[in-house]
């Protein structure tokens, strides 16, 4: 299977409590959340669903997965969204966590020990496509181990100013080439890129 993320991300980088209420994630003090709600027009919306809809199987960091668990773990209707609700409850769903015993949302794996082995495992898996939502720390360990096949970036109009980016302000560097480029009618952009090795700097 080959490894996907899509994340939303504001202008700023913030990824943290984009969607749902604005009560969904309020660590460091947080306080503007939902900040992509109601972004985006009938197209990327309908990218999102068909993204959800290809996927062989799901792979979650663990607050990323507790929060999805909440919203789209239940049989509660979701209107417009009963593409995304049915894809999570009928692929295989794993979590990274050391700290998940007993995961409430059936079809979850949670992966413990050597975790690079564990994604390699699966992405060894006959398959397409492995997805990974949200989840900036695993994301960003993913990068730094090579597993990451394909990024995608839905990066939605706005400056935040506070909350956790997808990338810090320091760790390591990478090249990336563009696969695809889109904007919708509201402005948000889509960007897909494939991991390139290291970039390279202008020499004196």
């Amino acid at each position: 299977m080959k490894l996907t993320t899509m994340t939303q991300i504001s202008v700023d980088g913030v990824m943290q409590g984009n969607g749902g209420a604005s009560e969904e994630d309020r660590r460091s003090g947080f306080e503007r959340g939902g900040w992509a709600m109601g972004k985006g027009d009938d197209s990327t919306h309908a990218l999102i669903k068909q993204t959800y809809q290809r996927a062989d199987a799901f792979l979650f960091g663990r607050r990323t997965y507790e929060l999805f668990a909440g919203a789209w773990g239940t049989d509660a209707d979701v209107p417009g969204w009963e593409p995304v609700r049915r894809a999570l409850h009928d692929r295989p769903k794993y979590v990274a966590s050391t700290t998940l015993t007993d995961p409430a949302w059936a079809g979850t794996t949670v992966l413990r020990g050597d975790l690079a082995a564990a994604v390699a495992d699966l992405k060894a898996k006959p398959g397409g496509e492995l997805q990974v939502h949200g989840s900036g720390a695993l994301i960003r360990w993913l990068l730094a181990n090579d597993l990451v096949d394909e990024l995608t970036l839905i990066v939605i109009p706005v400056v935040v100013g506070q909350g956790a980016r997808l990338f810090p302000d320091a760790g390591p560097d990478l090249a990336l080439d563009l696969v695809d480029s889109r904007t919708d009618s509201k402005g948000v952009t889509i960007q897909v890129y494939r991991p390139a090795g290291r970039p390279q700097y202008a020499t004196a």
